[in-house]
């Protein structure tokens, strides 16, 4: 049985510690619940309620006890700094770690253990400590506490915990799927099936469908059906079908068999007859206006008694297609003015002279969905249908046309459907979007289809665990894109190769006074952490390029490192008017401690005709919308993004070169892209968001909340410089209310503005 560690939302303080190292060893599954009366871990029939049984719980199924005698002593002390409210108390415990941790990675041994989870937990619960680390003045404490905090299941945790308060009423679990049963399943008999229809492609939302269709197919030991609902020949076209089973196999998903309700046709027109012939169904002319009306005032169609004669006529006239035939629909008859609208006579049957994909001209008549599901459903052995709960309202029609035709009863599985913000799903929606050009395709990076999110960076591992980690949960809300980013981040991190780019616009040139007269080459590994990635060649010259924005920050005689190579002191700088830095000399001083320097920088050598440096695009992306959730009267055209694609143009190592188009990779301080392929000469990577809050955030709503400049004459308003830097604006504290002079003994401070 899985291991649950139940949490309440509004436990204070909250237990860090133990939901850390709980989501680190993947021991037990996190579960976020506001009712719950208190913190407990169920663990192999065991349990525990406060927070140092369940770290020593935990420590001792994982392993991460830890053997040193100072182990007990840091529990000890992670129970006192959760509560620790005296400043000098707070102060003397934070110089005993900081001295304790100068020459040690973790508080015990060489890796992470149950201590160091206790500790961190403690200083992030307690307020007034955590103020006092950020500070800086605990330089080997914060190294400490902000590795733990980096790493990947914290800040996966640290996010599903953000994700439980904004909805209190939604059970997340993180780091360990879902336990959940189909009803009356027999193991080695259950059968699912993912039902799409070939119009159009498969988006993010289909994924949760398909993943989870086929998890409880595994889980059973059964089989899952893909059946296509080829019903409406309008819209269905043969490459959809090619598209959606290539996506299929992208995410992993293989049907033990493939379908189509086309398979199907004739027999649904026997049932349809047969339905008719036991006044159980009637044929209807009303126009389509009007019978919206009556269905929704609960008034009787004209024909609703009609003789079965007349309807069978009608249906046989609806057959060949004619200008008569065209005019008439078939009507199940379950109700005139139920509550539930979706059992007011639903059509059944209605006319296409389209030739249909499979089928040519064979047939002028179609089932709609409603009807087709619950019977192909019933004759392929369907066992349990999974279907989003929007379909609710119609669970008790599937089961009517089940029971009116006597077929084999199907259990339904109602799972919420997945939104999520600034993200449309509807597949009207998406098409305007492609046909108005506002995106290159249905695989446009910034679509919320498999093909789009995968092009953007999207692992099948992450899609994957994500949908499972949803469930069939009943709750429907819009998800933050982070959560999802987050796992990939968590899978593409260990083996993405390291690259280095350095942006062209105002790149500085370095000379290296000390550097090699001629041009050295190095094998580095491509991943220091994981010598498996392999390696790439560095060139290592007298002339070098670095970044603007890095050449900026130096200050005169300042030591810096540059990386994989060593330190280097900053003799000059030269500047022109505007402020930009032209050029910079340095002094090599390979015998310098980078663990003393403040700035770690990346650089490439200049580039020379012997060793050039590939052109490369850096492209990031908006949200297609402004609004994170539409409503249900807005027009999604107006919420448009108007710029949605940000290119910067750089020069790159030339071990890209190697690359593949969807190879993964890190540029150094820029973070993770996928290459798209190279257009002009010019290689395109596109940002991958890592789920931090900078890399999901929408762009133009960020814009949009930016402070107005202030009105007014120009003569009456002082000029501020303007510094080019990536953090909001933040206004005067002061405003520009005039400080009077006072006559004091103090020494004068200037103004903060001046």
């Amino acid at each position: 049985m899985t291991a649950i560690l139940t949490v309440p939302t509004k436990i204070a303080p909250f237990p860090y510690g133990a939901a850390a190292l709980a989501a680190y060893t993947g021991i037990a599954a996190v579960a976020f619940e506001e009712a719950a009366p208190g913190l407990s871990l169920d663990l192999n029939g065991q349990s525990a309620s406060t927070e140092d049984e369940i770290i020593q719980a935990l420590a001792k199924a994982a392993d991460l006890a830890g053997d040193s005698a100072k182990t007990p002593a840091f529990l000890t002390l992670a129970s006192k700094l959760r509560t620790l409210a005296v400043f000098p108390e707070i102060v003397s415990a934070l110089d005993s770690v900081d001295d304790h941790l100068a020459y040690r990675t973790y508080l015990v041994g060489h890796d992470v253990t149950a201590a160091d989870w206790a500790v961190w937990g403690a200083l992030k619960g307690n307020l007034k400590v955590l103020g006092l680390l950020k500070n800086n003045t605990h330089v080997h404490l914060l190294r400490w506490y902000s590795h733990l905090e980096s790493l990947n299941t914290t800040q996966t945790l640290l996010s599903d915990y953000a994700a439980a308060k904004a909805n209190k009423a939604r059970n997340t679990k993180t780091a360990a799927g879902f336990a959940l049963g189909l009803q009356g399943a027999v193991e080695g008999q259950v059968v699912t099936r993912f039902p799409p229809e070939p119009s159009g492609y498969l988006h993010i939302g289909h994924a949760k469908a398909a993943l989870l269709n086929q998890y409880f197919a595994r889980m059973y030991k059964g089989k899952m059906l893909i059946r296509f609902d080829d019903t409406n020949p309008s819209k269905e076209r043969t490459e959809f079908e090619e598209t959606i089973m290539e996506d299929l196999q992208l995410m992993g998903v293989h049907g033990d068999a493939v379908t189509h309700t086309s398979d199907y046709f004739d027999k649904l027109y026997e049932l349809a007859v047969q339905m008719i012939k036991s006044g159980k169904a009637y044929a209807d002319d009303t126009e389509k206006e009007q019978m919206q009306k009556e269905r929704f005032d609960g008034i009787a169609s004209k024909h609703r008694d009609d003789s079965i004669e007349d309807n069978l006529k009608h249906f046989e006239e609806m057959k060949t297609g004619s200008a008569e035939g065209l005019r008439w629909c078939i009507r199940a008859k379950l109700s005139v003015d139920n509550p539930n609208k979706a059992l007011r006579d639903p059509v059944i049957y209605r006319c296409n002279i389209l030739p249909h994909h499979r089928t040519g001209d064979q047939w002028k008549i179609y089932p709609t969905y409603d009807f087709a599901c619950p019977v192909v459903d019933s004759i392929e052995g369907v066992t349990h249908a999974l279907r989003t709960n929007e379909y609710r309202d119609r669970n008790p029609q599937y089961q009517w046309m089940i029971d009116a035709l006597g077929l084999r009863k199907v259990h339904i599985w109602d799972f919420s459907r997945l939104n999520f913000v600034y993200t449309l799903l509807s597949k009207r929606k998406l098409h305007w979007f492609v046909d108005n050009k506002h995106v290159s395709g249905w695989d446009d990076p910034r679509f919320p289809t498999v093909r789009g999110i995968r092009r953007r960076g999207m692992t099948v591992e992450a899609l994957t665990q994500f949908m499972l980690l949803q469930g069939p949960s009943q709750a429907a809300v819009s998800l933050e894109w982070d959560s999802i980013w987050t796992i990939n981040k968590k899978i593409i991190d260990p083996v993405a190769p390291r690259h280095w780019a350095v942006v062209k616009d105002k790149s500085v040139p370095v000379t290296i006074n000390g550097g090699p007269a001629t041009p050295e080459i190095k094998s580095l590994p491509k991943h220091k952490k994981n010598p498996e990635v392999g390696e790439k060649k560095t060139v290592y010259t007298s002339h070098i390029l670095v970044e603007q924005a890095d050449a900026a920050s130096f200050e005169d005689q300042e030591e810096i490192t540059l990386m994989d190579w060593g330190n280097a002191i900053v003799r000059s700088k030269e500047v022109d008017a505007s402020g930009t830095v032209t050029s910079i000399t340095m002094d090599l001083n390979l015998e310098g401690d980078f663990r003393k320097t403040k700035k770690k920088i990346t650089w490439l050598s200049a580039p020379t005709a012997e060793h050039p440096l590939p052109a490369a695009s850096l492209i990031d992306f908006d949200y297609l919308i402004t609004k994170k959730k539409l409503e249900e009267n807005d027009e999604f055209a107006d919420f448009v993004t108007p710029v949605t694609e940000f290119k910067e143009e750089v020069y790159t190592d030339a071990n890209i070169l190697d690359l593949k188009k969807g190879d993964i990779i890190q540029f150094e301080r820029k973070g993770y892209y996928i290459y798209d392929g190279a257009k002009g000469g010019v290689y395109e990577f596109f940002l991958i968001p890592d789920g931090r809050a900078a890399s999901i955030a929408s762009k133009s709503a960020a814009a949009a909340a930016a402070p107005p400049p202030p009105s007014g004459p120009a003569d009456t308003q002082k000029a501020e410089p303007v510094t080019q830097i990536s953090m909001y604006h933040v206004g005067k504290v002061a405003g520009d209310v005039a400080i009077p002079k006072s006559e004091t003994k103090m020494y004068e401070v200037k103004s903060l503005y001046d």
